[in-house]
């Protein structure tokens, strides 16, 4: 046996692996733990080093920690393996004479979250599924067994693995739940043809994309089948509870949002932050931020994760609440989630903008496949592998920048004769000698089939087309406002769909503001910030004193 793989007994009485500020944070969850959780753990030499050296030392921190922790750890060559059905390394088992949960390959980076909300719950006994959930799940009458894909860097990953987790809990009878680093295991990747994460394979014949609202993931497990359709009739059987009312609603948890929400407490507004999706946006998917001030460098997760608990320290923050309706009764606003009803004075419209897409034919089949626009959650795929990076601004370029660290072999092309982006990135892709293709135009995305093989690539000064071999496209080419809710509303946009304001933030509607990206502008962090801000003092202001009163 290995070194690595002592027995329990031999765990060293110093040295810690975990820094000291996790372990002490660690230990006041650990103490609330209402029953002990078994973990066991199987590594095994030879396979996955790293990873293993990881899982072994985190593990036996954890343990070390409370004794509410029980780890046990065995090698694929015991009974135990043959037991529990464990033929990888490393593999991680949560409760497993109560629960069906697993995770193949370490917990490392985003999937660490998920891990410790696995044994959080596990401690509690219960799966922390809404009543909706429940009452769907109930319904289910043959066994799943969800595998989820990840990487130690997505953002949307934890979501979509913690959902899966859930499901595994409240029926334990029926599902079995599997967090699969695709890194640590790409033969389980390849089999399922994984081009983008999350990619949540809920049988061995259906597997959906992206991150889904706790509701969606539970219909789409239960009838293995797309969903989409079926939200609006789950939610007219859904018994709602009584709205909550607020003076302010916030639709949207990015920057400008979560700012909002700060001042607007401070301000003596009651309010709430509605997110359908994650919170930070945009943001959350940047890899490294290094123009917001008083951070030289900082992971955007990281930045997002500051500003969201700062918010919560004033107001409630809901995620995965999008908002399905929203309309105008006489002084108050009525809003309408999965999550319940909302009722407030004031609005306040921070939901962003989206990717735009290149039009180029192959984009849509191939996307999920080898077409992405997200390099933190997807570029782990690519890893020794080729992908182009089309876009001249800042996210372009700091996604290829994100890839060739990665050690992807990286080419960026353009279809002006020079970047949009700024200087510090400019010089950082010549520096690290990213291959361009300047005034050139992507106008088809070919693959096999199953992935991308190549793309099709214009030089618009020459006025020659060529096919360039790669195994993945990103597209960074700009946004797209999210202004469907501004749309229901009837506020004024501009000729490209962005949200017109004043310098209050104030739209075309009395009480109803906008900020963020959905105003379109620089689109940058620090300007999110100002506008989330200058629109809840607005708020505050024209509650205080209703302008549009005088004006009547």
């Amino acid at each position: 046996m290995s070194p690595l793989f002592k027995k329990e007994d031999e765990a060293p009485k110093s040295d810690w692996f975990l820094p000291e500020d996790a372990r002490k944070s660690l230990t006041e969850i650990f103490a609330k733990f209402q029953r002990p959780v078994t973990v066991e753990v199987f590594l095994q030499a030879g396979v996955n080093e790293a990873y293993n050296e990881f899982v072994d030392k985190f593990v036996r921190d954890l343990a070390r920690l409370s004794p509410k922790i029980e780890a046990s750890f065995h090698t694929l060559d015991e009974p135990k393996a043959k037991e529990r059905g464990v033929d990888r390394s490393p593999t991680l088992l949560v409760a497993p004479d109560r629960y069906a949960i697993r995770f193949s390959g370490a917990p490392a980076g985003e999937e660490g979250r998920t891990f410790m909300t696995a044994l959080v719950l596990a401690a509690a006994g219960v799966s922390g599924l809404s009543d909706l959930s429940k009452e769907t799940l109930a319904k289910l009458d043959g066994k799943r067994r969800v595998r989820v894909f990840v990487t130690p860097t997505c953002p949307y990953c934890p979501g979509q693995g913690i959902a899966a987790i859930k499901c595994a809990m409240e029926r334990p009878d029926l599902v079995s739940a599997e967090i699969v680093e695709i890194d640590e295991h790409p033969d389980l990747a390849q089999k399922y043809n994984v081009g983008s994460v999350p990619q949540t394979q809920f049988s061995e014949d259906y597997a959906a994309l992206g991150l889904m609202p706790e509701e969606r993931f539970v219909l789409e497990l239960v009838t293995l089948e797309d969903s989409s359709g079926l939200l609006q009739a789950v939610k007219a059987a859904e018994v709602q509870t009584a709205p909550s009312e607020v003076d302010l609603v916030i639709v949207g948890g990015g920057p400008a949002g979560l700012s909002a929400a700060i001042y607007a407490a401070r301000s003596g507004l009651s309010a709430v932050v509605l997110e359908g999706g994650i919170l930070g946006g945009q943001v959350s998917l940047t890899p490294v931020v290094e123009n917001y001030p008083g951070f030289a460098s900082v992971p955007g997760k990281k930045l997002m994760e500051i500003m969201a608990a700062h918010a919560r320290g004033y107001v409630h923050i809901l995620e995965g609440a999008q908002v399905e309706s929203v309309a105008e009764t006489g002084e108050r606003f009525e809003l309408s989630t999965l999550k319940g009803g909302f009722s407030a004075r004031a609005l306040l419209l921070a939901t962003g903008a989206v990717y735009r897409k290149l039009g180029a034919p192959g984009e849509d089949r191939y996307q999920g496949f080898g077409v992405s626009f997200c390099s933190s959650c997807d570029g782990y795929l690519y890893r020794g592998k080729k992908a182009v990076v089309v876009g001249g601004g800042n996210t372009a370029l700091t996604d290829a920048l994100h890839l060739k660290h990665l050690g992807v072999e990286v080419t960026l092309i353009h279809r002006r004769a020079t970047f949009r982006a700024e200087k510090h990135l400019q010089d950082s892709v010549a520096r690290e000698g990213i291959t361009l293709r300047m005034d050139s135009e992507i106008t088809e995305i070919r693959g096999d089939g199953k992935k991308v093989t190549a793309v099709m690539v214009r030089d618009n000064a020459a006025g020659t087309t060529s096919e360039l071999a790669t195994d993945a496209v990103f597209v960074a080419v700009g946004h797209e406002p999210s202004n469907a809710l501004a749309k229901t509303l009837g506020l004024t946009l501009d000729t490209a769909g962005f949200v017109a304001v004043d310098r209050g933030m104030r739209t075309s509607k009395p009480r109803i503001y906008a900020a963020g990206d959905l105003t379109g502008g620089s689109m940058q962090i620090v300007t999110a910030v100002s506008e989330g801000s200058l629109a809840a003092l607005s708020a505050f202001e024209d509650l205080s004193k209703p302008y549009w009163k005088e004006q009547a």
